[in-house]
């Protein structure tokens, strides 16, 4: 896989091509940035499988590095900074137009040792199997059974309506753009999977929270789905759904790479018998979610997937609409309209 290095600082970009270089053969460096402007103007020549981003960098930061790549040539994007958790506002904002996870960059002391290079390597080698990986029948089968399971635990709750949505690259902005056109008595709870490092959820929530009239909090084992609520997964485990309306975690299915697994948070739903179901599944890079909004159809909830036009990466929808999961196809300015008219209309038009 060809990795391409934007990183101003020439000991930072050191420090990256040392940790690329110690795992090839699977990666190897293609070249190096000094801006945002320069790595733009070289992916038009050489495109690369992946890029480590660095964020603030001068004539161009990563930000805008990362919007103009993803609209001229799309390559998966990981954003490797000083300082993730005191940059969050600029690494949704770069998430939003298409990096795909976020990183602190591993620092050389004067010695010449490493650290944080595993931490980078294992995202590197996560994205790397997203890009082109499957869950193997395995992995579906047990998500099915552990499902199952989980239907008989408790009794069903009032029918309130329950809405469920997936996300990964690109996820934070497109979730905005919904959540903010959403009214603050929007009479569905809601639970949320996007895929980012639980690290690095609490900022999510509150970006989140700044441009919506929900309430927006991490999940917590046994937390009550509420209307008007978003329960955001928050832990590398997944986030599932009893049939009592409470929220809980599972490791299981360990194998996938989708951790937290939108087919997981998906397939839980269909235990909350006699509740209106609705699944959304946004852009994103490999397929997570498609296999669980089949199975949300095949319970007579209503289906979405985000189109292609609006998608910031068309994987995940792409792979809901092949299996035939996605009762409608949306754009992303139409969805959160079609959200209020499915959990407002009565009767209901599902």
């Amino acid at each position: 896989m060809k990795v391409a290095i934007v990183n101003d600082m020439a000991f930072a970009a050191e420090a990256l091509r040392r940790v690329v270089a110690e795992a090839a053969p699977r990666y190897t460096v293609c070249w190096i940035a000094r801006d945002g402007d320069e790595a733009v103007r070289k992916c038009l020549s050489d495109r690369p499988d992946m890029i480590l981003m660095d964020l603030i960098m001068p004539v161009m930061d990563g930000v805008e590095a990362t919007r103009r790549i993803m609209q001229l040539t799309p390559c998966t994007i990981l954003i490797v900074t000083a300082g993730v958790e005191r940059n969050t506002s600029r690494v949704y904002d770069a998430m939003g137009y298409g990096a795909a996870d976020a990183v602190d960059t591993p620092t050389l002391d004067l010695n010449g040792d490493m650290e944080g290079g595993a931490l980078l390597l294992r995202k590197m080698d996560r994205l790397r199997i997203l890009s082109g990986g499957r869950p193997d029948a395995t992995t579906t089968q047990r998500m099915r059974l552990m499902m199952k399971g989980s239907r008989r635990l408790m009794p069903a709750a009032p029918p309130f309506p329950i809405l469920v949505v997936g996300s990964s690259t690109g996820g934070p902005q497109a979730l905005a753009s919904i959540f903010a056109a959403l009214p603050a008595d929007f009479p569905a709870a809601v639970a949320l999977t996007q895929h980012v490092d639980h690290h690095f959820v609490d900022g999510l929530v509150q970006w989140i929270q700044d441009q919506c009239r929900l309430k927006v909090r991490m999940a917590q084992p046994g937390d009550a789905l509420e209307p008007g609520k978003i329960l955001v997964a928050s832990r590398e485990d997944h986030l599932a759904i009893r049939s009592n309306r409470t929220v809980y975690y599972t490791a299981v299915p360990t194998e996938t790479p989708y951790r937290p697994s939108v087919d997981v948070l998906f397939r839980s739903a269909t235990s909350c018998r006699g509740a209106r179901l609705c699944g959304v599944l946004l852009t994103g890079m490999g397929k997570d979610g498609a296999a669980g909004l089949l199975d949300l159809k095949r319970a007579n909830a209503l289906t979405i997937a985000q189109d292609e036009e609006s998608s910031v990466v068309y994987g995940m929808p792409r792979a809901a609409v092949e299996l035939g999961a996605a009762r409608e196809v949306l754009p992303l300015e139409r969805i959160a309209e079609r959200l209020i008219r499915w959990a407002t209309t009565v009767p209901y038009d599902d």
